[in-house]
């Protein structure tokens, strides 16, 4: 197995907004369940996962609303785009995020995906809280602020 730097870690589709709309407190690694035609889409890298959320159904876990645009030269063979996929956790993290999701009010967001060392697809889920309107407020004003610092920090060189 060769260690080439540009094949670690592809990532195919990212949600940069989870961040912001919730308080990310767990991440966990899971692998995804799919078809020939959805993994060859995927390495195209066209797929969104902005609306898409995670949660269970009966004793597995899924990722619904996940868009994978169909592959073109599947013709007849493609699959639908926006599934529900089964993600491949291990029983004692099901149990953890179902629990955290029924109780605590927590919610399950895929924050990115991606294809690891090996070429498995992979999704990274985050356990986390839906901020407030006050707490998105205070992200902005941090971010704001850390852009103009930097601003004035290379203009000073």
């Amino acid at each position: 197995m060769s260690s080439d730097p540009s094949k670690a870690n592809k990532i195919v589709a990212d949600n940069r907004k989870a961040r912001f709309h919730y308080e990310i407190t767990d991440t966990y690694e899971a692998g995804i369940a799919l078809t020939g035609t959805e993994v060859k889409s995927l390495r195209q890298g066209k797929a969104t996962i902005g609306e898409a959320y995670a949660g269970p159904s009966g004793e597995e876990f899924f990722l619904f609303n996940a868009y994978i645009p169909e592959y073109l030269q599947a013709n007849r063979f493609n699959h639908e785009t926006k599934r529900p996929r089964r993600l491949l956790l291990h029983k004692r993290q099901i149990d953890k995020l179902i629990g955290a999701t029924q109780r605590e009010g927590y919610t399950v967001v895929p924050l990115k995906i991606y294809f690891n060392e090996r070429g498995m697809a992979k999704v990274e889920l985050g356990l986390g809280r839906g901020k407030k309107l006050q707490d998105k407020r205070e992200t902005e004003k941090k971010r704001d602020w850390d852009r103009e610092r930097g601003r004035l920090m290379r203009d000073k060189g």
